[in-house]
């Protein structure tokens, strides 16, 4: 019975992404092609297709790394940025942006999206090197805030050395789909399917750490190599998914509260739903981002804010405080 309820909501938020990602083709903010399928096939296949795809993905990153955040950290307010990812890969754009001039070909080679990739995983091993390591969860999660700050004012200093990058990176931060292509899809799938399943098979120790830690150990789990997986598990997904669609705000956090009271309680489950959650979100979000105002089209980043905050607002309305979500 539990096996079969687990399928019919599989099956729903299964159902629901393709039929979004399905709408993601056929709408944009020229409008619907609904009856020039044929007319319209370089439209549809190598602009919009890849753009919903790759937001569906890039939410299921985030989505997963939320909710691999919450359970590590024990906190419902946790999201994948927390590590300093988010001021890393600023960073790295800003860097980018900044000595572009230069010509260097490293430079150019390295590119916007891997400047925000390798910025977000410097953000992240920052964290770990002042947290002296990734075996107090809150000691790491406290230096995660420090990095972000100090990574923030090193951003601060590009925009005051270089004003004119202001609104590119402003860009990044509102978080952008409409530059999302085939190859940048083909790495995020990639990503999501190599992070899902290490999660998916590591999931256990989530489990044991809703716990406590000391029934964690107590279990005979590894929990210091599983914990530093689940970091980078973590950095992984939240890197990839940056680098390709900016700083797309309130996914990570609010995909696995969307989730929670169909998941049972059961991390695995609660993952992978958490997973597709954020794939919905985004996908929905760019939806709505490319069609409420067409022919204009406004950052993604903006909707996911709007949405993600409405419902956490909502949720806090219905939980007594303190409580459980």
């Amino acid at each position: 019975m539990q096996k079969n309820y687990f399928l019919a909501k599989l099956s729903g938020l299964l159902i629901l992404s393709a039929m979004l990602l399905l709408l993601g083709t056929l709408l944009g903010s020229t409008g619907a092609s609904w009856n020039e399928m044929r007319l319209d096939q370089t439209i549809l296949f190598d602009i919009r297709l890849p753009r919903s795809l790759g937001a569906y993905f890039a939410g299921a990153l985030l989505g997963l790394a939320g909710g691999i955040a919450q359970s590590l950290f024990r906190n419902p307010l946790a999201d994948p940025y927390l590590l300093g990812s988010a001021s890393g890969a600023l960073l790295g754009v800003g860097s980018i942006l900044c000595f572009a001039y230069l010509g260097d070909s490293w430079i150019e080679l390295i590119g916007l999206n891997g400047g925000a990739f390798i910025g977000a995983l410097i953000g992240v091993l920052a964290s770990l090197l002042l947290a002296g390591g990734y075996r107090s969860s809150l000691r790491l999660l406290l230096s995660g805030v420090v990095i972000s700050v100090i990574l923030g004012a090193a951003n601060s200093l590009f925009t005051f050395i270089r004003p004119d990058l202001f609104q590119s990176i402003q860009s990044f931060m509102l978080g952008n789909t409409t530059l999302l292509n085939w190859p940048g899809v083909e790495i995020m799938a990639m990503a999501l399917a190599f992070c899902l399943i290490v999660a998916l098979v590591i999931s256990p120790t989530l489990d044991a750490l809703s716990l406590g830690e000391n029934t964690a150990r107590s279990l005979g789990l590894p929990l210091d190599q599983l914990r530093l997986v689940l970091v980078g598990i973590l950095a992984l997904a939240t890197g990839c998914a940056v680098a390709q669609t900016g700083l797309v705000a309130f996914v990570g956090l609010a995909a696995p509260h969307l989730v929670r009271k169909i998941s049972g309680g059961r991390q695995r489950v609660q993952l992978l739903f958490s997973c597709l959650g954020g794939g919905i979100l985004l996908l929905s979000s760019d939806l709505i981002a490319r069609t409420l105002f067409a022919p204009l089209e406004i950052p993604v980043g903006i909707v996911t804010a709007v949405l993600g905050g409405l419902y956490l607002l909502i949720l806090l309305r219905r939980a007594p405080f303190g409580g459980r979500s």
